[in-house]
């Protein structure tokens, strides 16, 4: 995922989805088993949720990789079995086992990780840097990146910013949702979740400006700087330099998604 320049990768989580179909995303008559490889060319990134809840085959991860473009990017959404614990400076062996079950076949298509934390799991400096310790940096010839979705408002503080950015590691940023935002920059990439898409007169999920603003916001983030209007709590500034920017249209009005994401991607574009 890597690049010389900085990339906006932007898109939506998952790809099958019923209210897709029948011309609402996919075409009239598309069948299911190339929904990924239309979707994976109208939309610049996927982020797959399913690797939340248990593995994937290998030769599965190999299809994926095989079906899209050069330059598509999937991140992925680690085992809640290594996040949804007590102690998290425990969770070595299934993380490992995450990294030894196939995802590694996506290869280039291989984009950050997303470690998705319980709103009920509250921000303990030391463990939380214990597990931080145990994400990879390289495996199998890959740099890999990391990002944290954590949702209690005991992480809104300076103390967990200096953390993520100590290991590299991003904050997901919770945008138009009822979790707490974090904003500051601790990693070469942002990545972002926009929850806001709502049904009612709204064909592209977010109204124009909303979808001004989301755009501008990735641009500045990828021209190394720190938007207006987010929540950050860091003490000192990230660093202005070119990075990537994930940015995903997850949850709210789920069927509007694609074409939020779409939007964006022509916003951002031009």
């Amino acid at each position: 995922m890597a690049t010389k320049k900085a990339r906006i990768l932007t898109g939506i989580g998952g790809w099958t989805f019923e209210p897709w179909r029948g011309g609402t995303f996919y075409p009239e008559g598309l069948v299911q088993k190339r929904e990924l490889e239309y979707a994976s060319r109208k939309l610049t990134s996927i982020e797959i949720n399913g690797t939340f809840y248990g593995s994937q085959k290998p030769e599965t991860f190999a299809k994926w990789r095989d079906e899209t473009p050069d330059g598509f990017v999937f991140s992925l959404k680690a085992p809640r079995f290594a996040t949804h614990r007590r102690v998290l400076a425990e969770a070595g062996e299934s993380v490992e086992r995450f990294f030894s079950s196939g995802v590694l076949e996506l290869r280039d298509r291989l984009g950050a990780v997303n470690w998705q934390f319980a709103p009920t799991k509250q921000f303990d400096e030391e463990d939380f840097e214990a597990f931080l310790d145990l994400l990879p940096k390289h495996a199998d010839g890959l740099t890999l990146r990391h990002a944290v979705e954590v949702r209690h408002e005991s992480f809104q503080c300076d103390a967990f910013v200096v953390l993520a950015r100590k290991y590299g590691i991003a904050i997901v940023t919770a945008g138009d949702s009822k979790y707490p935002q974090i904003a500051d920059v601790t990693a070469p990439f942002v990545y972002a979740r926009i929850m806001g898409t709502i049904e009612e007169m709204q064909p592209l999920g977010y109204d124009e400006a909303a979808l001004d603003r989301w755009a501008g916001r990735a641009r500045t983030w990828a021209a190394g700087g720190t938007p207006d209007g987010l929540e950050t709590f860091g003490k000192t500034p990230a660093k202005e330099t070119a990075r990537d920017v994930c940015l995903y249209v997850i949850s709210g009005y789920k069927a509007s998604n694609p074409a939020a994401a779409m939007a964006l991607i022509e916003r951002v574009s031009g």
